[in-house]
C-alpha cells in the first residue's frame, strides 16, 4: 500500500507533543508539507524545529483566529488537503463527582475537544469542496465509545460528540470527494497528562488495565499515526464516517 503524501498539504493540531506530534512526524516522513498548530507556543515552535515543519500558535476556541490560521496556510501553499484534528485532552482536570463540576470545567473541555475541530473543519471545507478532494481525520478516544478511565464527565461527553460530528460531517461533505473519519485511541502514554493518569492508577490499577488489553501493552503515538495515515491515503477513498478503535483490543 502506497503511504506517500508528496505534495499534500497537511494540518495537524495538538502537535506540540504526544499523539499529535507523532502524527505530524509520520506525515513528514511520508513526504507531506506539514503544518502543525497548538496553543502551547514554545512547544509547537520547538516541535516545528525538530520536525522541520511549519508551526502555528493557535487557540482553537477562538473561531476568528482559527480562520486566520487557515487563510495564512492557504495564502502560502494554496490549499489544505488533509486536516487532522488532534487537539484535545483533559485540560488539567481530574475525575470528580458531577455535583462539583462548574460551567467553566464543562465548557473548557468542550472547547478543546469539540469546538476547535468544528471551527477548523468549517474553515477548510470550502477549499476542499472546490478542489474536489479532502481528508479530515478526527482524533477521538475510546472515551467517545464507552465510559472514560479519566472519570471526567465533560471529556467523555465531548469525545462522544466528536464521534457524532464525524458521522454528520461525513454525510455532508461526502458528495464533494471529502472523507471524514475518526481514530479512537486507547490508553496512550504520550504526554504529562497521561503519565499522571497512569501513575494515579497505581500498581494494581495498571495491572488491571494491561490485563484488559488483548495485546498486553500500552499504545504508542505511532500506533495512532498509522491509523491516521490510512484514513488520509488514497486506499481509503471509499471509507468515510467510520470510527476506528486503536486500543490493543481492550475488553
Amino acid at each position: 500500500m502506497d503511504r506517500r503524501f508528496d505534495n499534500r498539504v497537511v494540518l495537524v493540531t495538538g502537535a506540540a507533543q504526544g499523539i499529535g506530534a507523532g502524527i505530524a512526524k509520520a506525515f513528514r516522513a511520508a513526504g507531506a508539507q506539514v503544518q502543525i498548530a497548538d496553543i502551547d507556543a514554545q512547544g509547537v515552535e520547538a516541535r516545528g524545529r525538530t520536525l522541520d515543519v511549519e508551526p502555528h500558535v493557535l487557540d482553537l476556541s477562538d473561531r476568528d483566529r482559527t480562520r486566520e490560521t487557515v487563510d495564512e496556510i492557504l495564502e502560502r501553499h494554496g490549499r489544505i488537503d488533509i486536516l487532522v484534528n488532534g487537539a484535545g485532552g483533559v485540560q488539567g482536570q481530574t475525575g470528580r463527582p458531577l455535583e462539583e463540576i462548574t460551567p467553566d470545567d464543562w465548557f473548557t473541555i468542550f472547547q478543546a475537544n469539540l469546538d476547535g475541530a468544528f471551527w477548523l473543519t468549517q474553515a477548510v471545507a470550502p477549499g476542499m469542496k472546490e478542489a474536489g478532494f479532502g481528508r479530515i481525520v478526527n482524533i477521538a478516544s475510546s472515551a467517545g465509545l464507552r465510559p472514560s478511565l479519566t472519570g471526567i464527565q465533560a471529556y467523555t461527553s465531548a469525545k462522544h460528540a466528536l464521534v457524532g460530528l464525524t458521522k454528520q460531517i461525513s454525510w455532508e461533505l461526502g458528495p464533494y470527494g471529502i472523507t471524514v473519519n475518526a481514530v479512537a485511541p486507547g490508553f496512550i502514554l504520550s504526554n504529562p497528562a497521561t503519565q499522571r493518569q497512569w501513575e494515579t492508577l497505581g500498581p494494581e490499577g495498571q495491572k488491571q488495565l494491561l490485563t484488559s488489553i488483548h495485546t498486553k501493552r500500552l499504545g504508542a503515538p505511532e500506533d495512532i499515526a498509522n491509523a491516521t495515515l490510512f484514513f488520509a491515503g488514497e486506499a481509503s477513498a471509499w471509507v468515510t464516517g467510520q470510527i476506528l478503535s486503536v486500543d490493543g483490543g481492550r475488553s
